[in-house]
């Protein structure tokens, strides 16, 4: 199931946890990381770990937790958190695949613990996050993670690992090595074949930007986007949803190749097409449908 957004919610908070459900998400993620001030991660542990027993509902969001780096607390993390209920972890500030496989091999021991299916814990993780991690983006074609659902990024932890002051230029959009990165991850993520997941649009009380922002995400080809605040969600879940003329268009595709099985190419509405327009159409389709199971 392709997922169109992702709602961050700190995970010390029960008024926002409660909220979350509601909020119309594809999914949360508790969040065990910067929202949540350091005398409090064992108390957010524990309430993420509550509300995960509780929470999950068929129809309802996926839950995610975004857990702290592995080497700073991201292990309690997981034997605090792993457990039924949970869909997938969101891993911060890693270097490269590397980080993944570790992870990975950490939810086979912790899932076997809990008793749950092998490999029914997915993971996310932000892959440019640290100044050496744009470099290893292109790494995870190579690496065989089935757990991984897609490659998402970052820009502000990143430019305190440049120790740049800043990561807007003079238009007051990313600056060129924040653009670099967010093409890195979009790429990285289709040579992977997973999920390109565009970072977070920062002003929550901008509809129109956000509109904007997605709109133009979701043509360059990232199919969903992190949430900070409850109101950016139906803009997000509309804007990564194929519209009704393009769920049309594709059909139409679709039917001209079936109807012409043996060719290359073939003919729609005076313009010729070929296997690239055919599995665009598919990959439309595909959206389409998994949108549509969620209700």
């Amino acid at each position: 199931m392709t997922l169109r957004s992702f709602l961050f919610v700190p995970g010390d908070s029960d008024k926002k946890l409660a909220k979350g459900q509601g909020s119309g998400a594809d999914a949360l993620i508790l969040d065990l990381e910067d929202s949540v001030a350091p005398a409090r991660k064992a108390l957010a542990r524990d309430m993420v770990a509550a509300y995960l027993g509780t929470a999950h509902a068929p129809g309802g969001p996926q839950l995610w937790v975004r857990i702290n780096p592995l080497d700073e607390g991201g292990i309690a993390d997981l034997a605090g958190i792993v457990r039924p209920g949970l869909d997938g972890v969101m891993i911060p500030k890693i270097d490269g695949p590397a980080d993944v496989v570790r992870l990975g091999h950490y939810l086979d021991v912790m899932e076997s613990r809990e008793g749950l299916a092998a490999g029914s814990i997915r993971i996310l993780p932000v892959a440019t996050e640290t100044a050496k991690a744009p470099f290893g983006i292109g790494e995870f074609r190579h690496h065989v993670l089935p757990r991984l659902y897609g490659l998402t990024w970052g820009a502000e932890d990143l430019s305190t690992a440049l120790g740049a002051s800043g990561n807007r230029d003079e238009t007051g959009g990313y600056a060129f090595t924040y653009r670099m990165a967010r093409s890195l991850c979009l790429a990285g993520a289709r040579a992977a074949g997973v999920e390109p997941v565009d970072t977070l649009y920062v002003d929550f009380r901008d509809p129109e930007g956000l509109a904007r922002d997605c709109a133009a995400a979701s043509s360059e080809g990232f199919t969903g986007r992190i949430a900070i605040h409850p109101d950016q969600v139906a803009g997000i879940n509309a804007a990564f949803s194929p519209s009704a003329a393009e769920v049309e268009h594709a059909r139409r595709v679709l039917a001209a190749f079936a109807a012409q099985p043996d060719v290359g190419t073939v003919g729609l509405d005076g313009k010729m097409l070929d296997v690239p327009h055919l599995k665009q159409a598919q990959r439309v389709m595909a959206r389409h449908d998994s949108h549509a199971r969620r209700g």
